[in-house]
């Protein structure tokens, strides 16, 4: 069976935005895989109406998801980043495709769809590639993490408030310290701002109640309603990153 070159598409539905190949084939059915590294691959026959192929990830949304959770929750040890282009990365909820050039500067793009490092030493020398991905998500995060922190603070009549840090932790995106000090994971970079609202309310809840109970809870209702949703997104975002 013979199949053209594929091209990078992008889908939308409802929060969610997933990046994925489409490969047209010889064939009269539509078909969906999910690969290990969490590529999304649709064949589809060729001239396939985009309309037709929307309706179909709509209907396949839910399996697909259980697909992205089964890769990122059992297999995400056994796949490490080389960080050659065709690597999937996301940043604040969306996935872009890596694409490494040489380039007579260094510097890294956000196109739509694409995280564009631009690289002074050659392509094939993946350890320069992460050294710059890894500052560039390092300048985002305090930024975006301030930004959303300065936000959400504004939802709390505290007189006092916390700092804002951030560590690598195994199981939590969040940690409520102490009051003068709540950490968040480096990796909510990698989730929407919605998501990062979600946790930093929740920790900033923690400064009037400690424990989750029930006073805990109706706080957190009313200072970021229908958080349920977010934690619910989180934990699917969660599984293909943590």
């Amino acid at each position: 069976m013979k199949s053209s070159h594929k091209n990078q598409k992008e889908f939308i539905f409802g929060s969610f935005v997933y990046c994925y190949d489409l490969i047209p084939q010889d064939r009269k059915t539509l078909g969906l895989t999910v690969t290990p590294d969490m590529r999304i691959c649709v064949k589809c026959p060729h001239d396939t109406a985009p309309e037709r192929i929307e309706q179909f990830l709509k209907r396949k949304w839910y399996w697909l998801q259980k697909q992205l959770h089964f890769f990122g929750k059992h297999q995400r040890k056994a796949y490490t980043k080389e960080y050659v282009s065709g690597e999937s990365f996301y940043y604040l909820g969306r996935q872009h495709q890596l694409l490494v050039k040489q380039s007579l500067e260094d510097k890294v793009l956000l196109l739509r769809g694409v995280l564009l490092v631009q690289t002074t030493k050659s392509v094939a020398d993946s350890t320069y590639t992460k050294k710059l991905l890894t500052s560039w998500f390092k300048e985002k995060r305090e930024k975006v993490f301030a930004d959303r922190f300065d936000v959400m603070k504004e939802r709390f009549d505290y007189k006092q408030m916390p700092i804002l840090s951030m560590r690598d932790m195994k199981k939590r995106w969040g940690s409520f310290i102490s009051k003068e000090k709540i950490v968040l994971h480096p990796k909510l970079i990698h989730v929407s701002k919605d998501c990062i609202d979600y946790v930093i309310v929740h920790e900033l809840c923690h400064m009037r109640y400690k424990n989750h109970d029930k006073k805990f809870f109706a706080f957190l209702s009313e200072k970021y309603p229908m958080w349920e949703k977010k934690k619910e997104k989180l934990e699917l975002a969660g599984a293909h990153i943590l």
